[in-house]
């Protein structure tokens, strides 16, 4: 079985973001990027699955800039085969990115599609059910647990009230969660190895998908500060409070 695995190159988790001084969107420039963290548990699991005899073929693939390569090349550090980067320097939306991973689906046939749950930069979580719908595939998100049987993958989601778990037939798609597992470290001689390994290129034109905005952006703006906090002597003058200034009851 083949898997594809999406990851993004976001900034780094370790990164304040701060808007632009217009209001226009992130401030980029000069700041580190890294691969999403829930892509990076996404990778480890397709691998995971690989050593374990249920995957043959991992795939990684990428949209977004050229810069995007330096994202492809950690997937395949850490035991990606191939990866695939549809290079844009435009905007492109959640909408627009599962058109496009929906075109390399029906290219590369995979049995089933793994990717992290959101990404840490938009927050969006929209992109694995959207192309579930695109697809018409059975999706399994916030996934904690993943076991791969005959024709079928067995999920552990993590839910409101727990955990639960769904089976679904492949192919299927899987949106990876914080605690499925923990990805492995790279290596040195694996990033020299990756090097090497096969990295293709390709436009949104390529693939047949129109990425034009479908929203507007209308301001990026830090979250107003918090005020203190302050003690009350009694209950009588916190009912006061939550009655005057709060304006809760």
């Amino acid at each position: 079985m083949k898997i594809l695995v999406a990851v993004k190159r976001a900034i780094d988790y370790n990164v304040k973001a701060r808007p632009k001084s217009d209001g226009t969107g992130v401030d980029l420039a000069n700041v580190k990027m890294s691969m999403n963290p829930f892509d990076e548990i996404a990778v480890e699991e397709a691998l995971r699955l690989q050593e374990a005899g249920k995957a043959t073929e991992i795939v990684a693939l990428s949209i977004g800039p050229a810069a995007c390569q330096e994202t492809l090349r950690t997937a395949m550090a850490m035991g990606a085969d191939r990866g695939i980067l549809v290079q844009t320097d435009g905007e492109v939306q959640p909408l627009a990115v599962a058109k496009l991973i929906k075109a390399l689906v029906d290219k590369e046939q995979p049995g089933m599609v793994i990717l992290g749950k959101q990404a840490i930069d938009d927050d969006s979580n929209q992109t694995g059910q959207m192309l579930a719908g695109l697809l018409g595939w059975s999706i399994g998100t916030f996934a904690a647990r993943v076991e791969v049987g005959e024709g079928h993958v067995k999920v552990a989601r993590e839910v409101d009230g727990g955990i639960q778990t769904i089976d679904l037939k492949l192919p299927a798609i899987v949106t990876a969660d914080l605690r499925l597992n923990e990805p492995r470290y790279v290596k040195l001689p694996n990033i020299m190895k990756a090097k090497k390994k096969p990295l293709d290129i390709v436009s949104p034109a390529d693939l047949g998908v129109d990425i034009t905005p479908r929203l507007k952006l209308v301001k990026v703006s830090e979250p107003a500060a918090r005020a203190g906090g302050v003690k009350v002597a009694d209950v009588a003058e916190l009912v006061a409070k939550l009655r005057s200034e709060a304006k809760v009851i």
